[in-house]
């Protein structure tokens, strides 16, 4: 079956021009213009990925990407004003996969669409890769992609904290830049003031509760990047 993509945006035209276009490039493509919609489309059946715009009537789309990634880690697309930089920021800190300014090429949209999905399914399929990571007292269920604090809690992951997680399980205790780390979870170089990662890895330490002041899971290493030092315990 073709992957699901829902279309949040309160702009008629664009929701029929994008779901024409990803229709005919494989994909089933529901479209609607609000929060209130989201919900309801995402109770009617299985959704793949959503691609979110920040400017909505009602719940706009920080408020909507926050309450979805706590209940869910469907991949998210946010698009975000041209130039807008403090609002790409905080769609990432709340929990979006990558942001894409308006106006935008559809070819680029449909390009990360599919890197997204691709990289959101690509880990558990590797085979002899390990089941559970045991780090600092924390566990990481590869298969559910499933995060389990030290007192048992059950923390949500949002895809792109995930393959951020898997990145540094994967390469413990070894210093990666910011380019490796685009690289490795999103498949491109960084560009000049790119702070996604930056935003992604404090993101990710409010979910482990390492305090950036003095944080003993992922440190920063100045000048140079981020280092997990942690020892990682594998389970096949």
């Amino acid at each position: 079956m073709s992957d699901h993509l829902l279309i949040v945006d309160d702009d008629p035209g664009l929701r029929e021009l994008l779901a024409d276009y990803l229709g005919r490039n494989g994909f089933q493509v529901t479209g609607v213009a609000d929060g209130r919609g989201l919900w309801v489309a995402l109770e009617q059946g299985p959704v793949d990925l959503v691609i979110l715009d920040l400017m909505l009537p009602g719940d706009d789309g920080l408020v909507l990407c926050r309450n979805l990634r706590a209940r869910s880690p469907i991949p998210i697309i946010m698009l975000t004003a041209r130039g807008d930089d403090t609002d790409r920021i905080v769609g990432l800190e709340m929990g979006a996969d990558d942001y894409l300014p308006k106006p935008f090429n559809p070819r680029e949209l449909l390009a990360r669409v599919k890197s997204i999905l691709r990289r959101a399914r690509s880990a558990p399929a590797e085979p002899g890769a390990a089941r559970r990571f045991h780090f600092a007292g924390w566990t990481l269920d590869a298969n559910a992609r499933q995060l389990v604090a030290p007192d048992g809690v059950l923390v949500p992951l949002g895809a792109s904290d995930y393959r951020l997680l898997r990145v540094f399980l994967d390469h413990p205790r070894r210093v990666l830049n910011r380019d490796q780390l685009l690289d490795l979870t999103q498949g491109r170089e960084a560009t000049p003031f790119d702070r996604s990662v930056d935003v992604q890895v404090s993101r990710l330490r409010r979910r482990l509760r390492d305090d950036p002041r003095e944080a003993v899971i992922i440190k920063t290493v100045r000048n140079e990047g981020y280092l997990l030092a942690a020892q990682v315990r594998r389970e096949f």
